[in-house]
């Protein structure tokens, strides 16, 4: 499936925000690990250093969850208020930006239940007879305009939380396994979620191309 993202909530570029080399990643962890502490200490005003490193990604996967940038703005405060009053609950036992996320993923998928639209609903037959040869055609809609801006909008009419993991492993690039933590989900849950995902893509794509939805 196609990479593509904006900080508006749209589907459109790539955009790898956590990727970092591995002794890069080791030192960041650690000098972060010393912030948190200070920060949990009483020294607020290092705040601004996390909302600076994350505030950015924090705010582009609200918008993609929430639909919705000004919600997202307001959004992105609130996960960070709950992130601090919270710090010392921050055991270590996942990274940070993990853990960030969870909150985020949280609050973001509970603000779009209660103010997004009933979501597309799509007959589940339809879904477990479509071969996965077909759902993988998505892949080759990458490099056909018409067919990406159908796909953009057909991700933005999945419900909250099939957006978030669609940000989360194809946009973000995140692993399973992070993706089971940060949605609290088991590593197969989230395999299974991410391939009926794909084949629902490809029914709304379908359904829109063809004039039939």
């Amino acid at each position: 499936m196609c990479k593509k993202v904006t900080d508006d909530g749209k589907t459109r570029l790539t955009c790898n925000l956590f990727r970092r080399g591995a002794s890069n990643g080791i030192t960041m962890q650690t000098e972060e690990q010393e912030l948190i502490r200070r920060i949990a200490g009483g020294e607020t005003r290092l705040c601004a250093r996390l909302v600076d490193r994350y505030g950015r990604a924090v705010y582009t996967l609200a918008a993609r969850i929430a639909g919705c940038t000004e919600d997202a703005e307001e959004l992105t405060q609130d996960i960070f208020l709950k992130a601090f009053s919270s710090l010392d609950r921050f055991g270590g036992r996942s990274s940070f930006s993990t853990w960030l996320y969870r909150i985020a993923y949280n609050t973001a998928v509970s603000h779009a239940r209660r103010t997004r639209p009933k979501h597309y609903g799509i007959d589940e037959r339809r879904l477990a007879a479509l071969p996965d040869s077909e759902a993988d055609r998505l892949e080759e809609w990458a490099e056909k305009q018409e067919r990406l801006d159908a796909l953009n909008r057909a991700v933005e009419r999945l419900d909250p939380e099939e957006r978030a993991l669609v940000t989360l492993f194809y946009y973000e690039d995140r692993s399973v396994g992070e993706c089971a933590a940060i949605t609290e989900l088991s590593e197969g849950n989230v395999k299974v979620r991410l391939h009926r995902i794909r084949k629902k893509l490809y029914v709304l794509v379908n359904d829109e191309m063809n004039g039939t939805e």
